[in-house]
């Protein structure tokens, strides 16, 4: 079973993945800051609709909604109140497609 970040879904796969170089981490390096706590959600957010938008092109509407149904599926978000995370969501061919087209497996 493949490791991923518990924040923004990302494959930890090597160490330089991991937050701190820590490979028992739960988190990416993109989602900690300097002083090893989880990003807001609007960061995380905002870099997720960045990584879908120069992966896969296409709009930023598009981007922000497979953003979101990526979040939402992440343990992180479960029980946290975010903004970013309120509005329309990817359906889940769209999202398919979209994590087929970054290599990805979306289960």
């Amino acid at each position: 079973m493949n490791k991923y970040c518990q924040a923004c879904g990302m494959p930890l796969t090597k160490k330089e993945d991991f937050a701190g170089g820590d490979e028992s981490a739960n988190f990416c390096l993109y989602c900690v800051d300097d002083n090893g706590k989880v990003k807001d959600c609007k960061k995380i957010f905002n870099g997720g609709v960045q990584f879908f938008i120069s992966q896969i092109g296409g709009s930023r509407e598009l981007a922000e909604k497979l953003t979101r149904k990526n979040m939402l599926r992440l343990p992180y978000w479960k029980d946290k109140d975010c903004d970013a995370l309120k509005g329309d969501v990817a359906s889940d061919e769209e999202f398919a497609n979209a994590m087929k087209a970054v290599g990805e497996n979306p289960e």
